[in-house]
Order: structure tokens, then C-alpha cells, then sequence
């Protein structure tokens, strides 16, 4: 499906959303094609003229070689978080053996050309996070990149390297022996399938799964232009929280972060504390599993009340967004049923976009 020219990632959603499985796009007539809403009679035609199934056979020979599975949006492992975003990537290669829907997962990126300053409170925040054992994402990338990763490994948290190209490869090559210790404590991901080159249009491309991926991403240290600013801008978009370490007004490596600051598109952080609390991960530990609700008070509940309910409860908190995602109700519908409850008591609003179950009384 990813080899089909014409169709891209929306596409490929949409088309999956209405057939299920890639197999029942490719036996699909070509009319049935043309008449889906965003395919029309050209990406029908491509798919229909499809025929390098040598480049399909080649692909699956190097993933089984190099043990590298292949993760499709409609798979269970596929990261929920990433699901959300409307131009999540069909298929994702993952080599590792990180969880990659930890019930807490961090982006944190930064400048290539670190400070002393940035490597500390890099090295520093994953140090104060090790009791919450967050999944910590990044982009191999020198600098920040590779500080949040090793900083990882030492504290014996999991961490994750978004790449800019196919698994034939690790860029930077410095990067080689880094890459081979995350394979045990975490892992490598793409979207790119081997022998994509890391060309330049790639990295922004990758810094949106770097974004969609996590519930919060962390920038540390930036210029005002980057790699670093596109996935803040990216994980603004995709409604996720955003933070940025605040710096001298006259360090060129804090530009942007104070620039992000000031605009209201990331919130202003100074230590891990904050972080916990502002995304309400200290219920994570710190709450028992709550008494399901009395049984007459959820009676009077809509379906859809009731869902919402039981699905927050799973979670102790849960994003907006996987909240949308789970209950697999239109936006507005959940939106007033989420609304009800508030008014009920029965759920609160806790920082960090997320809902959880109403303390008792």
C-alpha cells in the first residue's frame, strides 16, 4: 500500500477505514475505488495498476532478516497516540522491545549543538522521571537527541529513536553503537522502508511521529529556526501539550524556546515536578483503583455515558484525544457526553487535556 503512487497516509486511512484491511483494497473494483470520498478515479487507477510486488518481496525478505516487524495502523501495537493524528503513517518498522503505548510517553528534543546547561537539565529531568518510567522518544539526531537517549539508558528507562530513513542504516553513522544499546533498552522506529536514504525532506516528515507519538514533547534547547520548532509546531497541531526550558534572552540556542514561550505554544518548565503535575501523572502512582461507580447513579447514564465511564476508569487519566479514539463516537457527541458527566460529578477535568474519575466523597 505505502508503494502505491498517489496515495499518501490520509489516503491509505481512509481507504483501510472503509475496507477493513489492505487485502480488500487491492481485490476492489475499480468503480467501488472511484466512488470513496478523496480516491477518485486516479489513485483508483494506481492502485489497480499496482504491480511491483518484487520491491513488496524484497521489503519483507530484509524485515525477516534483520528481525524488524512491521507495524500497520490497524495492528493492536500500533502506538495509540499516534493513531490520533490525522496523518498518522500507514506502517511503521520497529526494531526493539519497547512498548510503544507506555502509559506515559515523552518527546524530547532540542539543538544538535547542545550547552553544558542543556545537557544537565536534559540529564537531569529523565534523572528526576525514573520513579514514573516513562517511555522517552527522540530522533538520534547529535546534540539533545542523543543526550535525552543515553540519559535514558544509564537511568534504565526505555527510550526510542524516530529515524529519517529505512532500517539498512543508522544516521548519524556516529550514532551506530548508541543505536545497537537502545536495541536493548527500548529500540529504533521508522516509516521508511530500507534503502530510503535520510534526504533532508524526510526529517520533517519524521519529527511529526516524534510529535504524534507522545503525550507531551519537551524542548530544551533551539534556535528559532529548526527541526525542533517543526515538531513543537507539530505537536501543537496535534493538540498535544508542549513545554520548553527558558533560557538567557541573549543565547542564541534559547531563541526558540523563549519564542515558543512567549507565543503561548509551549508552557514555560523548570523541573520534572512541574511536568508531573501539570499532566496529572502523579495519579498514576499515587491513586488506588477507584470502586466502580454506584450502580444506580450509572443506570441513569446514556451508552455512551457509560463507555466513557468504563474507559476511564481503565485508565485512571486519559487524553482527550484516546478518549475520542476509544469510545469510537463523532467529536461532538462524546464532547457533550463528557460535558455531562463533569456536571454529574462523576468525571473531573485535571491539567494536560485528560479526564479522570471523580474522587469520592
Amino acid at each position: 500500500m505505502t508503494l502505491v503512487p498517489q496515495v499518501g497516509t490520509v489516503h491509505a486511512k481512509i481507504l483501510l477505514e472503509h475496507f477493513g484491511n489492505a487485502t480488500e483494497i487491492f481485490h476492489a473494483r475499480r468503480p467501488v475505488l472511484e466512488k470513496i470520498e478523496g480516491i477518485g478515479i486516479s489513485r483508483a487507477k494506481s492502485i489497480k495498476s499496482f504491480s511491483n510486488f518484487s520491491r513488496v518481496e524484497q521489503e519483507i525478505r530484509f524485515l525477516e532478516k534483520y528481525k524488524i516487524q512491521p507495524i500497520c495502523l490497524t495492528d493492536k501495537k500500533y502506538p495509540r497516540r499516534l493513531l490520533n493524528c490525522y496523518d498518522s503513517p500507514t506502517l511503521l518498522y520497529f526494531r526493539g522491545n519497547a512498548n510503544l503505548n507506555s502509559s506515559i510517553v515523552i518527546a524530547i528534543v532540542g539543538t544538535r549543538s547542545n550547552s553544558e546547561y542543556g545537557k544537565w537539565i536534559t540529564e537531569k529531568l529523565i534523572a528526576d522521571l525514573v520513579p514514573w518510567k516513562p517511555l522517552i522518544v527522540s530522533g538520534l539526531a547529535f546534540g539533545i537527541d542523543a543526550v535525552a537517549h543515553r540519559a535514558s539508558i544509564k537511568n534504565n528507562i526505555e527510550t526510542i529513536g524516530v529515524l529519517a530513513h529505512g532500517l539498512h542504516t543508522i544516521y548519524p553513522p556516529e550514532h551506530n553503537q548508541l543505536a545497537r544499546e537502545m536495541l536493548e533498552s527500548g529500540g529504533i522506529l521508522t516509516e521508511f522502508r530500507s534503502q530510503v536514504k535520510p534526504d533532508k525532506h524526510n526529517f520533517p516528515v519524521r519529527n511529526r511521529v516524534v510529535a504524534g507519538i507522545a503525550d507531551a514533547t519537551l524542548v530544551v534547547e533551539t534556535g528559532i529556526k529548526g527541526g525542533s520548532m517543526i515538531t513543537a509546531e507539530l505537536a501543537n497541531g496535534y493538540n498535544k501539550d508542549v513545554f520548553a526550558i527558558p533560557g538567557k534572552i541573549n543565547d542564541a540556542k534559547s531563541a526558540g524556546c523563549n519564542e515558543l514561550i512567549k507565543k503561548n505554544k509551549a508552557m514555560l518548565l523548570t523541573d520534572a515536578q512541574q511536568l508531573i503535575e501539570i499532566m496529572g501523572w502523579e495519579r498514576k502512582q499515587t491513586d488506588q483503583p477507584k470502586k466502580i461507580i454506584q450502580r444506580e447513579m450509572f443506570l441513569e447514564l446514556s451508552p455512551l455515558e457509560r463507555l466513557l465511564v468504563s474507559i476511564i476508569s481503565q485508565h485512571q487519566s486519559i487524553h482527550i484525544d484516546e478518549l475520542h479514539l476509544h469510545s469510537k463516537s463523532n467529536t461532538s457527541a462524546t464532547a457533550a457526553a463528557i460535558l455531562n458527566l463533569e456536571l454529574q460529578g462523576m468525571i473531573m477535568s485535571i491539567p494536560g487535556k485528560r479526564y479522570a474519575l471523580s474522587d469520592p466523597d
